[in-house]
């Protein structure tokens, strides 16, 4: 099915599946990870996020701190980023990586696979690195997030990838970092829910209209990952 014939096919069924704004707020993952993000432009994030009731911030890893300190006892978790954005981190450094910003005071940690790995079939760092994140991230009881960057990969890869994070015990396969070529696609999230075993899914990238987060809450994401919370909601 095309992304037209999703679109179409959600707007024929939005009788039956419309959220409301305190839904889709509260699936989001608000990102503040460009490289121009200044610390006031992290806080500004953490007031938007606990404004709207979000369920988490995700910040670069050096304002971990500060967005753990803004939110305290508030409900909105505090993620980051490992292996971001290109996933050519070591295994033993991803977990570095996860476990000090564990230290910091995250609880979410969204992970990029290896994308050249997965490409060249070359398996073993691909379940290496994410084992490493995860066996940290659990550990101290954080939340795992794989990150598939979807638009580098053929179908095949995408299914091979999700049994790979499922029988790891990843909490979230997520589409993307938002720094590819394209984020989120409907086909691309068909393919993971139909591979992804007891992992949950994050639509992450593109997603900057109402419509758009409609479409894959409909869709069964239980998470999506945006910059912008005030375009989402109606």
């Amino acid at each position: 099915m095309t992304n037209t014939s999703w679109t179409l096919l959600h707007r024929s069924m939005s009788s039956t599946t419309m959220y409301s704004p305190e839904q889709i707020a509260a699936a989001v993952d608000l990102a503040a990870l460009k490289p121009e993000h200044t610390k006031e432009a992290t806080l500004f994030t953490c007031h938007e996020a606990l404004e709207y009731r979000c369920a988490s911030v995700c910040v670069k890893p050096c304002y971990v701190a500060v967005a753990a300190n803004e939110l305290e006892g508030t409900g909105v978790h505090v993620g980051t980023v490992i292996n971001f954005p290109h996933g050519n981190s070591v295994p033993d450094v991803a977990a570095l990586e996860a476990y000090m910003a564990i230290g910091e005071g995250a609880t979410e940690l969204d992970m990029v696979i290896n994308i050249g790995a997965v490409l060249s079939g070359q398996w073993s760092p691909v379940f290496d690195g994410i084992a490493a994140v995860v066996n940290m991230g659990h550990e101290w009881g954080a939340l795992v997030k794989v990150i598939l960057e979807t638009c580098y990969l053929p179908p095949k890869a995408i299914r091979l990838a999700c049994r790979v994070c499922s029988e790891l015990g990843v909490d979230y396969v997520k589409t993307s970092t938002g720094y590819g070529p394209c984020g989120a696609t409907p086909g691309a999230v068909r393919v993971m829910r139909a591979s992804c075993g007891k992992c949950e899914i994050k639509a992450s990238g593109g997603i900057t209209t109402y419509d758009d987060a409609e479409l894959y809450l409909a869709m069964g994401c239980t998470r999506l990952g945006s910059s912008k919370i005030k375009e989402l909601l109606p």
